[in-house]
């Protein structure tokens, strides 16, 4: 896809300007190291990060994802100094060392005694019921009724002949709508056969794509050529339907339609 730089609409590769906007498109070229497409003025590749600009002779691109990291040195490991045997030989052959160790430490039971703190008295049970936080009030209670699931409406496009006031909607299950005349190769979906200076317009002459809430329109290399408010609309470059935008088969505005939406 190819980026507007005026209005940021994605537009599809090949594409000479913009489909919602007419700017002209910026030209692109495609990455030496991944292939990804990108402008050809840019500095550096969207998708892998390699240098475009050019390098002086002898030194290559590279990748800064690519490029190693230093990592310090660890500090060297500290390990505690061991006891030494002789206080562990001590303590092995005379067991009464630590029973006076035990003695030189108070016993907390002869300590002169401390009066009692006030005795904690439990909780008495509230008569008064809690009052609601008045800053988030409790949501009232919404009886649980059935509601019908909200349907989805669906849009209508439209077609309205210019010369004839006709209406024709255009139906919105195919995923393309051919515009022409009845021939063995590809069906119209709608035919204009039975409209006056008919004859101007080719059998398979334009092509409308819904995308979503989005309508395009394509010439697929009519005879004549199509229009779209008077501006000539290019083989291969798609434009947005809008409402109130005229549609005109082949030269002189002879077979015209105004899209509508509904």
């Amino acid at each position: 896809m190819i980026v507007c730089p005026n209005c940021n609409h994605q537009n599809p590769e090949g594409a000479t300007q913009c489909e919602s906007c007419y700017t002209p498109l910026p030209t692109t070229t495609s990455c030496p190291n991944c292939g990804a497409t990108v402008q050809a003025d840019a500095s550096f590749c969207g998708q892998c990060g390699y240098n475009l600009l050019p390098t002086p002779e002898g030194e290559e691109n590279q990748n800064p994802d690519l490029i190693p990291t230093v990592v310090p040195p660890l500090p060297d490991l500290v390990f505690p100094d061991p006891i030494p045997d002789e206080e562990v030989a001590t303590v092995a052959s005379n067991p009464n060392s630590a029973v006076n160790l035990q003695k030189s430490t108070p016993d907390p039971s002869l300590a002169s005694p401390q009066p009692d703190p006030d005795p904690v008295q439990p909780p008495t049970q509230s008569t008064v019921p809690p009052q609601p936080d008045p800053i988030f009030p409790s949501p009232p209670a919404v009886a649980n009724v059935g509601t019908p699931a909200t349907q989805l409406q669906q849009q209508t496009a439209k077609l309205v002949h210019v010369q004839s006031q006709t209406l024709l909607e255009i139906p919105h299950n195919l995923p393309v709508i051919h515009i022409g005349k009845p021939n063995d190769l590809v069906p119209p979906d709608i035919d204009v056969s039975g409209f006056a200076n008919a004859e101007i317009v080719s059998r398979t002459h334009a092509n409308i794509r819904p995308e979503g809430d989005a309508y395009y329109i394509e010439d697929v290399g009519s005879s004549n050529g199509t229009y779209i408010n008077n501006i000539p609309l290019p083989k291969g470059n798609r434009h947005r339907l809008r409402p109130g935008d005229r549609i005109a088969l082949g030269k002189g505005d002879m077979v015209s339609f105004i899209f509508q939406l509904s």
